[in-house]
């Protein structure tokens, strides 16, 4: 006797989520706030609600400069357990506080960025601005590795992760330079677009499909004095709700402490 085995279409196996991966200091981790208050939970509720199923991991530390961030990153996508989607690059405030060489801050996001692109990973790189106080040549170097970055490495550029935030207290703890739960939204709620078009470019790689499909865009633009701003929105600077920016590092080194023996400046971020 023969025996027949009939088997039935197979269905096709659920597309994976996507992984993105926070990968900075304070202000992406969240500091100060409930976990489910701060930016990469607020931003897994608004993709989720824009119809993107996608799990964003937290690889913030509070009072990382750019240095330090590089010296973890190999073993904190190790820890991940996956690659990941996307990696949204959020670093460089500390490093400006404290006043650190911009070669400096430029050469260790640099080879950040080497490593996401030798692992072939998506980027999306949230630039901050440097303080008034620091002058005008630090300033205009500092606020350019950003867009000079980005183009180097064709990634998607975010020009300043506090958009919309600095410059309004209502919108930050009382350190004046955290955002508290309101400013965590107003953060995602103008992030969001650029990380849906950055997560574009890996939906093929990843089997799932983001609901709007959109270019690229890289989102940095320059100014005539060279400095960089976002395409059709101000970009206020870090700084303008903190005019007395040493004095206000000091009360969060208190908490954070400093882990860097270089400038006189502390960590915030």
């Amino acid at each position: 006797m023969l025996s027949v085995l009939v088997f039935g279409p197979v269905a096709d196996a659920a597309p994976r989520a996507p992984v993105i991966w926070a990968f900075g200091d304070s202000l992406s981790a969240g500091y100060g706030l409930p976990p489910a208050s701060g930016f990469t939970a607020r931003l897994e509720a608004a993709l989720r609600r824009a119809g993107v199923a996608a799990t964003v991991r937290n690889g913030g530390v509070a009072g990382d400069t750019a240095a330090q961030a590089r010296a973890r990153l190999r073993w904190g996508l190790r820890g991940l357990g996956a690659t990941p989607d996307l990696v949204i690059v959020e670093l460089g405030a500390n490093d400006m506080l404290r006043g650190l060489p911009v070669s400096q801050t430029q050469a260790n996001l640099d080879a950040i960025l080497t490593e996401l692109r030798n692992r072939r990973i998506p980027v999306l790189l949230a630039g901050m601005r440097a303080a008034p106080n620091l002058g005008l040549e630090y300033g205009r170097a500092f606020d350019g590795i950003y867009p000079a970055l980005a183009k180097k490495y064709g990634v998607a550029g975010y020009p300043f992760f506090l958009d919309g935030v600095a410059g309004n207290r209502a919108l930050l703890q009382a350190d004046g330079m955290h955002p508290n739960a309101r400013g965590v939204d107003i953060i995602v709620g103008r992030i969001l677009p650029e990380v849906r078009k950055a997560l574009r470019g890996s939906a093929a790689r990843a089997g799932w499909l983001d609901p709007i499909s959109r270019a690229p865009s890289f989102g940095f633009a320059c100014r005539r004095d060279g400095r960089p701003e976002s395409r059709g929105k101000s970009v206020p600077l870090l700084a303008s709700t903190m005019p007395d920016m040493a004095s206000s590092a000091a009360r969060a080194a208190k908490v954070e402490g400093d882990r860097s023996r270089h400038g006189p400046a502390s960590v915030v971020a």
